[in-house]
């Protein structure tokens, strides 16, 4: 993403209001994550509450709508794979670290509700984005939030990472797949 220079800055600062109104509505009329960005932003009644339930709404489609066909387990894949994109949008829309947290919870709940079937299927893939997505969704609770709000997170991921552990495949994996979420106390 490109640093806007000083002689940018300058020439937006000696632009008339009418004009930085109509390149502003410009520039959120090609870019959606610009837009809702400046959404949540300068609109009182936007709150992040309402961001999570858009966000579970697109991600509880991806996984029961979009997830169809022959080969489940690439397509569980696919939603998997843009159910974390959503929740990285979803965090740079409202700048809300815990929000991602919450989000891949979500997705993560969804799939050891629903998919952990496709957990035995010959093909890897599935496997090893959810326990990918686990891993790191534990390494984003220890580096973004306060140690007092671990412990909320800790019994529903360690359940998660024993489900993981308890298939063979996991002995097969190529990155480190914690047992646990490791609260110092």
């Amino acid at each position: 993403m490109p640093v806007p220079s000083s002689e940018f800055k300058k020439a937006l600062k000696r632009l008339p209001d009418a004009d930085k109104e109509k390149l502003l509505l410009r520039a959120v009329r090609r870019d959606a994550e610009l837009y809702e960005t400046l959404v949540f932003e300068l609109l009182p009644d936007v709150t992040i509450e309402q961001v999570y339930e858009q966000t579970t709404d697109r991600i509880h489609e991806l996984f029961n709508v979009a997830v169809t066909g022959r080969l489940l387990n690439r397509s569980l894949n696919k939603a998997l794979g843009k159910a974390v994109k959503e929740s990285a949008r979803s965090r740079r829309i409202t700048k809300d670290k815990r929000l991602e947290i919450d989000l891949n919870l979500y997705a993560l709940r969804i799939i050891f509700d629903n998919y952990t079937g496709q957990f035995d299927s010959p093909y890897n893939g599935f496997y090893v984005s959810t326990a990918r997505l686990t891993a790191r969704t534990a390494q984003l609770i220890l580096t973004n939030l306060h140690e007092d709000l671990w412990l909320e997170y800790k019994p529903e991921l360690d359940d998660f990472l024993q489900q993981l552990h308890g298939r063979s495949k996991s002995r097969n994996l190529r990155f480190e797949l914690p047992r646990e979420l490791v609260v110092p106390g």
